[in-house]
């Protein structure tokens, strides 16, 4: 029997919603539990792929080609169930169904509302694609009160009764403010969310309060009294200094204990944390440092590299070291003066981007690593500029560029018109709309053996989470191989360079698609794990 849990927030966004439903889907896992993890996004695009990452941070692909909410990332970092193009939808999808039912004749002529037509829609993706699951736990994004949230909330409304309450736990996530003047967290942002949300039909079973200190019982009792729940089921969600000691700090808090409580299941026992003590104690206790320069365009919002940014830390995890990000935006390196920068790092990051917006700088810093033979990783749009200035600056092709920033005499970089997917063949022109027209979701590459990758993976067949739309030339493959850039990784039918690297550099190695996709703390990806070893090694030389 499959159990719905839906997550909701309150008082302001930004409280950790997705954080809170991953470890939460972390701790039912580790009582022996199977779990999927959705997230139900209000707002109206059809997915966040042309969306600035400055607006709603990175853009999670899956396997199958999603272009996904950042948070469906955490679900995956947590619990290691891959998320798939049915866990995530957006308002603008719901519409898109509806409205194309409506068009063929679907609803038989009757006045198409959004009750009960969208509201439909939205249950219908709640309790899709789904098997064996003992827990589906559902994120409504935005916050309680947003008009936008409104057919989501009624729709999980309506779901609740259809399937029962022993089926259906509603949480609430809210904020205690602490105010200093008066020396006490305030619970009344708190009552006014619950209040808000019982407006729409909906009673929160358990509430998560996030506070920067313990929450005093007789808080707790006030605030259970005036939201209709037990005390039990008030629980703190204090800072922690590592994400990864969330799922422990929720346990502390009994908050496992009570949704189990609340479905009637045995409640006996501990949940088995050593993975989560073991990575803590990591990232507690490191054996040393390093600093990676991320030379990227998106730096004033972390979110927009969030797997990165985890995945480089799993690379400490793995060597047992901290990692230190300096977040650089590429466009300094256009004046030469300021690739001093990056003279006392350990390694150097370019990350995936589009357009032309600091561009040079990319290319800058890929040439300061060559030259001042400093670990390199080159990720999509960091593979592609570093290709470019080794035709520029190895190959001698002074006009090497990319047809994505202009029209260049060598276009050493171009757009991708077509490909093959399996044994379907994929087409693209530049016409096209930018949304869900990119290579996407996961490709197979052949790995040359001997080379750096192939000894990092330690095969030479792997399969990466792509997200492009532009590709290195593979005409210029011998060219440029001989003056010392090896294609390392091709697709295939030998058609589409997936990865290249300088074998006489200690570590230098582009790649087009994202590996830190599929990272997790109790699982660091390899390449990740490679390069902060080379960083660490690098470090004994500065």
């Amino acid at each position: 029997m499959t159990r719905y849990i839906f997550i909701t927030g309150g008082v302001v966004s930004s409280l950790g919603k997705g954080l809170a439903s991953a470890a939460l889907g972390a701790l039912l896992q580790a009582r022996g539990y199977k779990v999927r993890l959705r997230k139900l996004d209000p707002y109206l695009n059809v997915d966040p792929g042309t969306m600035s990452p400055y607006q709603h941070g990175e853009v999670y692909v899956t396997d199958d080609g999603a272009e996904t909410d950042l948070d469906l990332g955490h679900y995956e970092r947590f619990t290691g169930v891959a998320a798939r193009r049915g866990d995530n939808i957006t308002t603008g999808r719901i519409y898109s169904n509806v409205i194309a039912k409506e068009r063929r004749g679907d609803y038989l002529g009757a006045t198409v509302q959004v009750i009960p037509h969208v509201t439909d829609q939205i249950k219908d993706f709640i309790g899709a694609d789904t098997t064996d699951e003992d827990f589906i736990l559902c994120e409504i994004g935005g916050t309680v009160g947003d008009i936008e949230s409104t057919p989501f909330l009624e729709a999980i409304r309506q779901f609740g009764n259809e399937v029962g309450p022993e089926n259906a736990l509603f949480i609430h996530l809210t904020l205690l403010p602490y105010i200093p003047t008066a020396g006490e967290l305030k619970t009344k942002p708190t009552q006014h969310s619950v209040k808000e949300l019982l407006g729409m039909g909906i009673q929160a079973n358990i509430l998560l309060c996030r506070a920067d200190r313990p929450i005093p019982e007789n808080e707790r009792r006030k605030i259970a009294l005036f939201c209709n729940i037990r005390p039990e089921r008030v629980i703190a969600a204090l800072d922690v200094d590592s994400i990864y000691q969330v799922p422990i700090s929720y346990h502390e808090e009994g908050f496992d204990t009570q949704v189990l409580a609340y479905f009637g299941l045995p409640t006996e026992g501990k949940p088995d944390l050593s993975r989560w003590t073991s990575i803590v104690e990591r990232v507690r206790k490191p054996q040393g440092e390093v600093t990676i320069a991320v030379v990227g365009k998106y730096t004033s919002l972390l979110d927009s590299y969030k797997s990165l940014a985890e995945a480089l830390t799993h690379g400490g995890i793995a060597n047992n070291v901290k990692v230190k990000l300096d977040w650089i935006d590429s466009e300094i390196f256009e004046d030469d003066s300021a690739v001093q920068r990056l003279e006392n790092v350990h390694g150097i990051l370019v990350p995936g981007g589009f357009g032309s917006r600091g561009t040079e700088g990319k290319i800058r810093a890929a040439q300061f690593a060559r030259e001042r033979k400093v670990p390199y990783f080159g990720i999509c749009f960091g593979m592609q500029m570093a290709v470019i200035e080794s035709a520029r600056n190895m190959a001698g092709i002074v006009d090497a560029g990319s047809t994505e920033l202009g029209k260049p005499g060598n276009p050493v970089v171009g757009l991708m018109t077509e490909w093959m997917r399996g044994n379907s063949l994929e087409k693209r022109t530049e016409g096209n709309d930018l949304g869900g027209t990119m290579r996407l979701g996961t490709y197979p590459a052949k790995l040359v053996p001997g080379s750096k990758v192939a000894e990092v993976y330690g095969t030479t067949d792997i399969t990466e989470r792509h997200r492009h739309r532009y590709e290195v030339n593979v005409y210029y493959k011998e060219r440029l191989e001989k003056v010392g850039l090896l294609f390392s990784g091709l697709s295939p039918d030998g058609e589409l360079p997936e990865i290249v690297e300088i074998p006489d550099h200690p570590w230098f190695i582009g790649v087009q698609f994202h590996p830190e996709l599929k990272s997790k703390p109790f699982d660091p990806h390899p390449l990740f794990t490679s390069f902060i070893k080379a960083a660490i090694e690098q470090s004994r030389l500065v």
